[in-house]
């Protein structure tokens, strides 16, 4: 949003850092810096560091950011920004590097004077890394120089050192995390995920117009990367896997890239960008357009950080949408049930649109700045959306007309909706009080420990019956593919036997009536066959979870059994195996082996199903997790959606990855 000013470029100095604390707690309590010392919290180290390059790009200061996974599982993050000051600074009598390598709250982005403008953590993350870093590097190019620092563990080995000359300016930050901090669920450390690193700078590329990101993964070239060849790795061309992102567009390119795979119910994609300057100045940034689809979908920013959970800017999104639809449609009366008003859920329906604020001092609730709670946001957002959108509605009368055509067909679903759900509320369906008959239920009434098993056809949830532990494990045998409700709305999902059985057996309703509190269990696991068939009916209750009762994903409840495909019998040794590869280092001769695959659960005797599958201390579980959103949402949008070419396109493309395809 800054421009470029030579009088910020001059008093950049090692005065622009301030000091708050010192950095000792960080690696006591980790946790709380990072939000996790799993896989979630190993990637934020690096979300840390590429922010910092964000902000110099976004002050107008650089172009061009690197994030490059290195062989011992380094990261290597390079900006072309103008480098961390090098200078001795007033009151910690270290270099101001040092100082903010090692101090925490120690920054550039405290005062508006160096940062008009960021989304960090405040002079946090650089710090935080370093002290969560088995070994840390900082080459800074500033000033006709190369200046370099190490640290172990948060601690200098040195002074900083002058190591040579050059003509270009910016910043390396290269760190090696701590496997003493960092490990999963099973005592090892995790790995990055060069996927989940490509999602993330490619959203932070939509969010900065014209600053190109890249993401480099060299960690299979050992010994062959010269890391002190210039700033960026990628100039030495090596045949690295490699994704680079640049957008001019911004938040327009970012609408197009999630309606990819969507029909437009209109043609031109609404943008705005201005710069509010009343008592506090504040940047808006809204994109948006509507979509054949009945979800919506609301992607929201704050100085660069992702509010999931909305905040005041949505807010004041929210009210103008509504407010300036209604106002157009009545205004140049275009139809009679624009007369009693849109609601909220009218005009959202099918919408896809991105808002995003830049503030100078961003509130934000909770520790992981999820909500956005600046009140100057939601004024800002709801003026300059609300001109600019009558403004588009005025001068695109087709694309309106399209518009509100939606908006009307929501409108009328949302009512027939709503008269036959109430039809079906007023039956008890969802009263909790009736539990369905095929529903064998544990004798547990502890959520917590309580389990259901969701299995496929009569013959499993036969045998998953006799095998289970009636303690705590309740089975629920499901008949034939449920119905696809990324197509249907509540009301025809509510008249489905499967699904109303599954929604009355988990308890917690459904929608607007959805209570977690209620949940009847916290082990939700799906137990279909391993074949096509039960591949489908898993996508569709993911896609119900996923659709309808989201915050079971988020808090880790919904589990998929993983089955054995074979037993295997020598003699009375009698052992399992889950992939073909495991069949194989089992058998290898194959002399004297009796070799059973199983094609489904139901073909398990109930011991069978119980030792492999259902016993606590035998069985494998996959937990469900959403890394990312919106990867997630496309993904769903592109199976089980009505368009047909991007199914049949995202089919064709990853046919050659499918080694067995069992059709039986």
């Amino acid at each position: 949003m800054a421009k470029k000013e030579e009088t910020k470029e001059k008093n950049y100095s090692a005065e622009s850092i301030q000091v708050l604390e010192g950095l000792d707690p960080v690696r006591k309590r980790p946790g709380m810096y990072i939000g996790s010392t799993g896989v979630d919290g190993l990637h934020h180290l690096i979300w840390e560091i590429f922010d910092n390059g964000r902000d110099e790009a976004m002050g107008g200061f650089a172009d061009q950011i690197e994030v490059a996974l290195l062989p011992g599982n380094r990261i290597r993050v390079a900006d072309n920004g103008r480098g961390i000051p090098i200078d001795i600074h007033s009151k910690t009598k270290v270099s101001a590097l040092e100082t903010v390598m090692t101090t925490l709250h120690a920054g550039g982005k405290f005062g508006n004077e160096s940062y008009k403008i960021s989304g960090g953590l405040h002079g946090v993350g650089v710090s935080v890394v370093n002290a969560l870093s088995l070994h840390t590097r900082a080459e800074i190019y500033k000033d006709g120089g190369i200046h370099v620092q190490e640290y172990v563990k948060g601690k200098q080995q040195a002074k900083v050192k002058k190591i040579g000359t050059s003509k270009l300016h910016g910043t390396i930050i290269t760190f090696q995390p701590d496997p003493e901090i960092f490990f999963d669920e099973d005592g090892v450390m995790p790995e990055f995920n060069f996927k989940t690193i490509i999602s993330r700078l490619r959203q932070q590329a939509y969010l900065v117009k014209r600053m190109k990101v890249i993401a480099l993964d060299a960690r299979g070239y050992e010994g062959k990367i010269d890391e002190s060849k210039g700033l960026f790795l990628r100039d030495l061309k090596l045949p690295i896997e490699s994704q680079t992102f640049y957008f001019e567009g911004g938040l327009l390119s970012l609408v197009n890239f999630v309606n990819k795979n969507e029909k437009p119910a209109h043609n031109r994609v609404f943008y705005i960008e201005k710069e509010i300057s009343d008592e506090q100045e504040v940047g808006v940034e809204i994109a948006l357009q509507y979509v054949e689809d009945i979800a919506s979908k609301e992607i929201t920013f704050a100085n660069n950080i992702h509010t999931p959970e909305g905040g005041m800017h949505l807010t004041g999104f929210r009210t103008a949408l509504t407010r300036t639809i209604n106002d157009y449609a009545k205004k140049n009366n275009l139809s009679k049930e624009a007369e009693a008003g849109f609601t909220g859920d009218d005009v959202r329906e099918g919408l896809t649109c991105v808002v995003s604020v830049k503030l100078l001092d961003p509130q934000f609730e909770g520790q992981t700045k999820a909500k956005l709670g600046s009140v100057e946001a939601r004024g800002a957002v709801e003026s300059t959306f609300s001109t600019a959108f009558a403004e588009f509605l005025e001068e695109n009368p087709n694309d309106a007309k399209s518009i509100i055509g939606k908006v009307i067909l929501a409108l009328k679903a949302r009512k027939a909706a709503k008269a036959a759900k109430e039809s079906v509320l007023r039956k008890g369906v969802l009263d909790g009080l009736t539990l369905p008959g095929k529903l064998t239920d544990c004798q547990s009434k502890d959520p917590a420990l309580s389990e259901l098993f969701i299995v496929e056809g009569d013959s499993a949830g036969g045998s998953a019956k006799m095998g289970r532990s009636p303690k705590f494990q309740a089975i629920l045998p499901l008949r034939g593919k449920i119905l696809n409700v990324e197509r249907a709305r509540i009301d025809k999902m509510l008249a489905s036997k499967e699904i109303k059985a599954l929604v009355v057996a988990l308890g917690a309703a459904i929608a607007e009536q959805f209570d977690i509190s209620k949940l009847r269990y916290h082990k939700i696991i799906i137990a279909t066959d391993a074949d096509v068939d039960g591949s489908h009916i898993r996508t569709l209750l993911l896609t119900l979870f996923y659709r309808y009762y989201r915050p079971l994903v988020e808090q880790g409840y919904i589990y998929i059994a993983m089955p054995p495909l074979f037993r295997i019998q020598k003699g009375k040794i009698v052992q399992y195996a889950y992939t073909d590869e495991g069949l194989d280092k089992i058998v290898k001769g194959e002399e004297g082996y009796s070799i059973q695959r199983y094609k489904g659960l139901g073909e398990m005797n109930p011991e069978q199903l119980w030792e492999t599958t259902m016993d606590p201390e035998n069985r494998v579980l996959k937990q469900v997790t959403i890394e990312d959103f919106e990867k997630a949402d496309e993904i769903f949008t592109v199976l089980m959606g009505s368009e047909v070419a991007p199914r049949k396109l995202f089919i064709q493309t990853r046919a050659k990855d499918v080694k067995n395809l069992d059709i039986g």
